[in-house]
């Protein structure tokens, strides 16, 4: 009779986390339910992000491969036109159409005036401001991994906590508090705990990684937009 008693108690209670999530409460498996959603959106921006940064890499090393020959920026105006646009071309066209028809491909650079510095300070500013929409283009949704890398684990922290005031209040009413009756309540409340921090520690490793790659493409960009200034002065000085 005692082993058939072990026997029952032994099948009732899961074995995995698997089986206790089957068997937890409707708060657990609506906890669990929003950080999976959380999971696969935090993965699907990863993915998607990481296609991009790399398109808009092969598409940008490619360019300034050609740019780097260059030594006047009407002939920059001209690889631009011949290469799929990117950052860099959009800068470039930026440029070109504050400086007007002056600056078009072919166009002699002895009929091009000096530029004053105001026109310089303001062309700076213009190329600061393409280079900010570009960095805001590639951001999107990356400080979103950054939210769901925070507030997964207090999601977590919450399911847990109430579930386990759930299997306090149920051992409460059956009167048992041995180990035995507490473990698969506790454990069933660990699971959001769990599922909480598989969420967090994908989404903050790819946030740190693209902000790093955002922040280095903002640097490249605006030494860029710099070095387009100089070639602008200095055919106009020529």
């Amino acid at each position: 009779m005692t082993a058939a008693m072990l026997l029952q108690v032994s099948t009732a209670v899961p074995t995995s986390a698997w089986g206790l999530l089957i068997g937890s409460t409707a708060v657990t498996k609506g906890v669990v339910g929003l950080l999976g959603v959380l999971s696969v959106f935090s993965w699907a921006v990863m993915l998607g992000k990481w296609i991009e940064f790399g398109s808009v890499r092969r598409r940008s090393a490619k360019f300034l491969a050609k740019f780097e020959h260059v030594d006047r920026f009407d002939q920059a105006l001209s690889v631009a036109a011949r290469e799929t646009p990117n950052p860099y071309t959009r800068v470039l066209r930026r440029a070109s159409d504050f400086l007007g028809g002056d600056a078009r491909p072919g166009t002699a650079r002895a009929a091009a005036p000096d530029m004053t510095a105001s026109q310089v300070e303001a062309l700076r500013l213009i190329l600061d401001s393409e280079t900010n929409a570009e960095r805001d283009q590639l951001a999107r949704f990356i400080p979103t991994l950054a939210t769901i890398g925070s507030a997964s684990p207090l999601i977590g922290l919450l399911g847990t906590v109430l579930g386990v005031i759930d299997a306090f209040v149920g051992i409460a009413t059956k009167g048992s508090g041995n180990i035995g009756a507490v473990a698969p309540g506790v454990a069933e409340a660990l699971i959001a705990t769990a599922a909480a921090l598989s969420v967090a520690i994908p989404a903050v490793f790819g946030y740190n990684i693209f902000a790093n790659r955002l922040n280095r493409f903002d640097s490249e960009l605006e030494g860029f937009g710099s070095y387009v200034i100089a070639l602008i002065v200095r055919d106009r000085a020529a």
